[in-house]
């Protein structure tokens, strides 16, 4: 599933961590509360294609960047809203904000939490957005956004047939550089390097199963004519990682 409409939000001044990498303190919780509800806003406009919202919160100067990377202004993000058709309902919620100020402007980290339903089937999707906002005319005017989609650990598949024990081997991409695929309790199971963690893999195909990690890449094992697994192929970000299996 993609996102609303136009998909929305996340700032174009650069990528905070909300990790360990040094940042400044925190904006006073009243200043992340107007942001947050501002971004509220925008996303409960989404559903019914309301651009009032829009049309008072957003800079007439915003640079919009969506989850597919889709660069918008204002007026094209406002010309494509449109109400959803029957059949589609969603909502987003705001968790985890932090806000941070710089001078008359101030960024905005915050998850947005969709949930929706598609013609009779739910959806949960989650995103990490960026914002930033300017003071403009006494107002917070959203003057750059961009996010991101979290991968989430997606529903379980029953492939019947896979025998675990075809895969089970060391794969090497480089001089010093191998994964071994295991058996672990009965599920396939990697560790990307020795004495690393071991991750289960989850299947979505004879031969093509899914990270358990933090970014959910697809593994997919390729046989020979005679139906020997000899190669795993991780495809990362629209490109692969190609690992020969060892004899």
């Amino acid at each position: 599933m993609s996102r609303w409409p136009f998909a929305i939000i996340v700032c174009m001044l650069g990528i905070i961590s909300l990790g360990t990498v040094a940042r400044a303190d925190e904006a006073p919780a009243a200043l992340r509360d107007d942001l947050v509800h501002i971004n509220q806003a925008l996303m409960d406009a989404l559903p019914t294609g309301d651009k009032a919202a829009w049309q008072r919160w957003v800079a007439d100067d915003a640079v919009i960047i969506d989850e597919f990377g889709r660069v918008a202004g204002k007026a094209d993000t406002i010309a494509s809203l449109r109400a959803f058709p029957a059949g589609i309902t969603g909502s987003i919620e705001m968790r985890d904000p932090h806000a941070w100020l710089h001078g008359d402007s101030a960024l905005l980290s915050v998850e947005e939490y969709e949930r929706e339903t598609y013609f009779g089937q739910s959806f949960v999707v989650r995103y990490r957005a960026l914002l930033t906002f300017a003071r403009r005319d006494g107002e917070w005017k959203l003057v750059g956004s961009e996010d991101v989609t979290l991968p989430t650990p997606p529903p379980s598949l029953d492939v019947p047939g896979l025998v675990p024990g075809d895969y089970v081997g060391t794969y090497r991409f480089a001089p010093g550089r191998a994964w071994v695929v295991s058996v672990d309790h009965g599920a396939l199971a990697v560790a990307m390097r020795a004495g690393g963690e071991v991750h289960t893999l989850q299947p979505v195909a004879k031969d093509v199963f899914m990270g358990t990690d933090d970014e959910r890449n697809l593994l997919i094992f390729q046989r020979d004519e005679h139906g020997k697994v000899t190669t795993l192929i991780e495809r990362r970000k629209f490109n692969d990682l190609r690992l020969n299996k060892e004899a």
